[in-house]
């Protein structure tokens, strides 16, 4: 039986929808789209959601509750992650979600947001990639590391992300080494915790989501533009994170958003992300990862 479902996932950095036909375990894409509002700007230091954050988040949400009308989605599911529920007004944010999609938003914890990570990225991987497996979503606001096989089993969200790096450490343009120096010292600390909270090292497999990822792994594969079925299952060695990394904290803002696989509302916050990501993968001792486009908004829609 095939079931019309949407999913919503409102993070620190972006606001994504999907809308898929759902029979099981199997999703049928109708729509994807992303758009990034920064829903989490200033929260680090405020403790709030920007009132212009919120705006630019509802006139997102607004196209999608007409796309999912539209396309009549019997079931809707909104979830809302890490910036909603670091802040001291989210409950201006859920009245605003409750106006525009007629449902409020699940402010979910950090480990249901793992769970349903590592549900969207390990359905229908290749065949050849060994369990167990270790999911790194590298969001805005906080990085969710899970390690499992067909379910998560162990899980933690720490609050590192592209964004809330950038924010706390990266304030020049490009950064000084000073910078990346106090930055990659905090997150390596906080990396080595969470690994060492999962049993990461078990893993045998490394699955990265979100943009980060997935724009360095377009930076990797030379694409002349967003693709992301290339992008889909693309396996990156260490090397190449490396070198993409260094590239990307030593240019400016403008140099990144000239990049063709960039979106440019992740120009700025891109070389934070990439510095997680660089991080993850030398204190697990991977020697790459393979880049998902399916994550938390696919373990969305399979939930609903």
């Amino acid at each position: 039986m095939t079931e019309r479902v949407a999913a919503i996932d409102c993070g620190t950095n972006s606001i994504r929808l999907l809308v898929a036909d759902r029979a099981g375990d199997q999703l049928t894409d109708l729509v994807r789209t992303m758009e990034i509002v920064r829903l989490g700007e200033g929260v680090d230091r405020t403790g709030m959601l920007a009132p212009q954050a919120i705006e630019r988040t509802r006139k997102a949400l607004t196209g999608y509750a007409a796309r999912i009308r539209e396309l009549g989605a019997a079931r809707v599911r909104m979830v809302a992650t890490s910036a909603s529920r670091d802040a001291g007004n989210a409950a201006e944010f859920r009245a605003m979600v409750l106006d525009v999609l007629g449902a409020p938003p699940e402010v979910i914890t950090g480990d249901e947001e793992a769970a349903l990570s590592f549900a969207g990225a390990v359905a229908g991987l290749p065949t050849d990639l060994d369990p167990p497996y270790l999911v790194v979503d590298i969001g805005g606001g906080s990085t969710e590391f899970v390690v499992g096989t067909g379910t998560a089993e162990a899980a933690i969200s720490v609050d590192i992300g592209c964004v809330r790096m950038t924010e706390r450490y990266l304030h020049s343009d490009p950064p000084t080494g000073a910078e990346i120096a106090a930055a990659r010292e905090h997150v390596t600390e906080v990396v080595d915790g969470a690994l060492a909270a999962v049993s990461a090292r078990r893993a045998r497999t490394l699955i990265g989501l979100a943009g980060t990822v997935t724009t360095i792994a377009g930076i990797a594969l030379d694409l002349p533009g967003y693709d992301s079925t290339r992008i889909h299952h693309a396996r990156i060695d260490r090397a190449q994170v490396d070198r993409i990394g260094t590239e990307l904290l030593a240019q400016t803002r403008a140099q990144r958003r000239s990049i063709p696989v960039m979106h440019p509302g992740r120009a700025d916050v891109i070389g934070a992300g990439a510095l997680i990501l660089r991080t993850v993968l030398e204190r697990a001792g991977c020697d790459g990862l393979v880049a998902s486009e399916h994550d938390i908004l696919d373990g969305i829609a399979l939930s609903v």
